[in-house]
């Protein structure tokens, strides 16, 4: 199973920006819904690695969140709230957002009952992090209108350039590596899971 456990980057100077986060999360397939825990902080429970990375994703995306992911058993059955819930991925994603705190990226794996898979897990995710850090204005909006038309022709159109400006902007952009990837990373994470004892 996956906990993710989020908190505020330096959220004492900027304001809270837990719900609306919550509303855009509760979209996602979950196994516990991302709910709010204490102060600016929210923890939820993902059964896919697909679900974890989109979740991650747009987490860092807004570059305003200390990201732990947690990855390991639970114990079952679970309650309805993750603030009641329990097991080793819980501990894990304690672990793992106090450590976030510390890393240029903000995130960070704990998978401490295979750690070698989660280290797998955490390396591609810092790559596809530094992929988007590089990311430029034009770059992203290539990108997402091409996550909204699907075609390179569209999104010329929508901009009002050729179809090989934005083909230029999205190699730029690493699009076709990030979309490469991001099936590359679930599948990492689910390996990483069922090597944890998070699912039979």
């Amino acid at each position: 199973m996956f906990v993710l456990t989020v908190d505020q980057i330096d959220s004492r100077r900027h304001r809270d920006l837990v719900e609306p986060t919550l509303a855009r999360l509760a979209a996602l397939p979950a196994r516990l819904p991302f709910t709010r825990t204490v102060g600016d902080e929210f923890q939820g429970v993902l059964a896919d690695g697909r679900s974890v990375v989109d979740a991650i994703l747009m987490l860092m995306r807004t570059r305003t969140w200390h990201v732990g992911l947690g990855i390991g058993a639970v114990e079952e059955p679970l309650p309805g709230d993750p603030r009641s819930a329990r097991g080793p991925a819980f501990l894990a994603a304690r672990s793992a957002v106090e450590q976030a705190k510390r890393e240029p990226g903000h995130v960070h794996v704990a998978a401490p009952a295979a750690p070698d898979e989660g280290e797998d897990v955490a390396v591609v995710l810092q790559l596809l992090a530094a992929l988007r850090e590089r990311r430029t204005a034009s770059g992203w909006e290539a990108v997402d209108l091409m996550g909204v038309v699907g075609q390179q022709a569209d999104v010329a159109d929508q901009l009002g350039v050729t179809r090989q400006a934005v083909g230029q902007r999205l190699q730029a952009a690493g699009w076709s590596l990030e979309q490469r990837t991001l099936p590359t990373l679930a599948r990492l994470l689910d390996r990483a899971d069922s090597a944890a004892g998070g699912r039979s």
